[in-house]
């Protein structure tokens, strides 16, 4: 090993410095007013950069809000404006350029422009407008930025990792995380990203959009989170047609190469980082199940679309259940769509069937929990007369339904064959099939069950399963309905009322897992503490009070309610004993208050004093 290596290396460890909305917001407004308090309280945060550099900075940049003795001690006077703003000025003026952009592209470029210049009136920005900008900072803009990637290129945004450097990997690795013990590393291999598919180097794009809301919702300081693009080549030949491409100019690395790229990959975080939380996104369905089987014992591993679709979708079902005053593990669940999402939800609430179990007179196995659901794909229900030629190697067996309930395996097995059949109490669509369920299916589900359970999760709005109003019309108002996309409210057949569209946004839930295990400081992200937080989010369910009310909380309050599950997730670990974190208070109050200090909620600026020994 080289000398500079084992350099970084030691630098490597360094570390570098109620449920109802009404209530919702004044626990919002009450953690905004801490967190001012206790900036205002710090002493000034000694900083090592003057002039040009400091602006340049986007971590400590502030623009005209820089003081009179800081443009004085930081060589700012002749570099700013007179005036000194507030940040509650700077977000007027920021919002007033970004509304001016005429596209949603163009208000994506302009706030990814913000984010590299400052960071705390990035994320001021998008708290005072989280509702109105979250589509512009993920999905559907985001998709469509990663998409042209190559062509809006302007400056790197975290770490690339390509098959010919890599054995120079570990001191790029280094390079990337210099003097920072990381929270937080978000890794995609782009290959099927946001429903537009293989996307090459532009997954970086997602891994750096997921650290946001990290950052936004849950509290993660940007400066503990790393952002990398596994660029392992691409099978999209419009990329690998483009002379502007950026990207490694080869097929996808597939088999046992790809296999050693990110073990060597994995090994380092875990060398190097080894309490970071390690966030797989965008994989492909098949790497993204064996990865997370492969290592998450071995670290803290966490999949967005495998785990966290499965962990929103579970609370909204809880909470549905809590509605129909029925259980988990006496639900008949059909699952139309069996690519990642759909297995993905299928394993979390088979294991959430398996653990409630636990505490009852009759526990379930994960093959009596995996016998309640029936998966169907584009060749049917899936069932062992399609053969291994028609059934993904990554459908465990469990999951395969057995011939003798059905007709020597040649009755039909299409969705409304299986309703009228299987009668289920819930129907998940992830199958991105517009329409699938049509009102002869909804009718016949609604025959044989007093509130059906009906989520339609695909995305966007135009392939969702069912539009949420002809659920609603087609089951006499009677369907408990979450989707994958926002839609507004719908009209109560024979009422005045309206019925509120819960929507299954991961971003209500994973933030929070993800903050908990980082707070705990957690050996891995275990299937109880994923459990833990998504019964923690069912219950800040409005539908609990009223029935008609949305079955998880608006997405308005994610930071309240992610803290919320982070704590159920803290909690958790402790009594599993994957906590490896020393001090944490043992009352609830005394948690809560803890966690409360240990968010980064960068809200405000924090006064600065220049030391040339200072953070740089």
């Amino acid at each position: 090993m080289s000398t500079r290596l084992l350099t970084r290396t030691s630098r490597a460890r360094l570390i570098a410095s109620g449920h109802s909305r009404s209530l919702t917001m004044s626990i919002s407004t009450s953690t905004s007013a801490a967190a001012a308090a206790a900036a205002a309280a710090q002493s000034p945060l000694k900083v090592g950069l003057r002039g040009g550099e400091i602006l340049n900075n986007p971590r400590f940049n502030k623009g005209t809000a820089f003081t009179r003795r800081e443009r004085d001690e930081f060589g700012l006077r002749g570099r700013l404006p007179y005036a000194v703003d507030t940040l509650d000025d700077q977000v007027k003026r920021a919002y007033e350029q970004y509304k001016a952009r005429q596209t949603d592209i163009q208000k994506n470029s302009f706030l990814q422009s913000m984010k590299s210049q400052n960071w705390t009136l990035f994320y001021a920005v998008l708290r005072t407008h989280l509702i109105e900008m979250f589509p512009i900072i993920y999905t559907p803009t985001e998709a469509e930025a990663i998409a042209d990637y190559s062509h809006l290129f302007r400056r790197s945004e975290g770490l690339y990792l390509s098959p010919p450097d890599v054995d120079q990997m570990e001191v790029d690795f280094l390079d990337a995380c210099e003097g920072r013990e990381l929270e937080l590393i978000v890794v995609s291999d782009a290959e099927a990203i946001l429903g537009i598919g293989d996307q090459g180097s532009g997954g970086i794009g997602i891994s750096s959009a997921k650290a946001v809301i990290y950052s936004l919702v849950a509290g993660i300081d940007p400066a503990k989170a790393l952002a990398v693009s596994l660029d392992v080549g691409t099978n999209n030949s419009d990329l690998l047609d483009d002379p502007l491409y950026i990207g490694y100019r080869e097929k996808r690395l597939r088999g046992q190469k790809y296999d050693a790229f990110l073990e060597k990959f994995v090994g380092l975080v875990k060398k190097h980082q080894p309490k970071c939380l390690l966030h797989f996104e965008d994989f492909g369905v098949t790497n993204a199940q064996s990865l997370l089987a492969r290592y998450r014992d071995q670290h803290s591993i966490f999949n967005d679309d495998i785990q966290g679709t499965g962990a929103v979708t579970l609370a909204a079902l809880q909470a549905a259940i809590a509605v129909t005053k029925s259980k988990i593990v006496d639900q008949r669940i059909v699952i139309y769509g069996s690519g990642s999402a759909g297995l993905g939800i299928a394993r979390q609430l088979r294991d959430a069937m398996v653990l409630e179990s636990e505490s009852s007179d009759k526990s379930l196995s994960e093959e009596e929990a995996a016998s309640k659901f029936w998966l169907i794909d584009k060749y049917g229900l899936i069932k062992k007369s399609l053969g291994k030629d028609k059934i993904r190697d990554e459908i465990e067996e469990s999951f395969i339904r057995d011939e003798k309930d059905w007709k020597d395996g040649e009755e039909e097995t299409g969705l409304l064959e299986v309703v009228k059949k299987v009668k289920p109490t819930v129907l998940i669509g992830t199958s991105t099939h517009a329409g699938a369920f049509t009102e002869e299916v909804i009718k016949e589900m609604s025959k044989n069950v007093d509130r059906p359970i009906i989520f339609p999760l695909s995305n966007p709005t135009k392939l969702c399963e069912v539009d949420p109003k002809d659920a609603n019309d087609w089951s006499d108002g009677k369907a408990l309905i979450a989707t994958g996309s926002p839609f507004p409210p719908v009209d109560i057949p024979g009422s005045d009322k309206k019925y509120v569209v819960a929507e299954c946004n991961n971003a209500l839930i994973y933030p929070g897992l993800g903050l908990g295990t980082i707070l705990s400081s957690s050996s891995k992200m275990t299937d109880k503490m994923i459990v833990a937080g998504s019964k923690r989010l069912s219950e800040l369910s409005s539908a609990l009070n009223d029935p008609d009310q949305s079955l998880l909380p608006e997405f308005g309050d994610a930071p309240d309610v992610n803290f919320e599950v982070a704590l159920a997730v803290i909690d958790q670990a402790i009594k599993e004993g994957v906590s490896r974190e020393e001090g944490i208070p043992t009352d609830k109050e005394g948690r809560r208050k803890w966690a409360k200090g240990k968010v980064w909620r960068g809200s405000e600026y924090l006064e600065y004093q220049y030391d040339e020994a200072g953070i740089r």
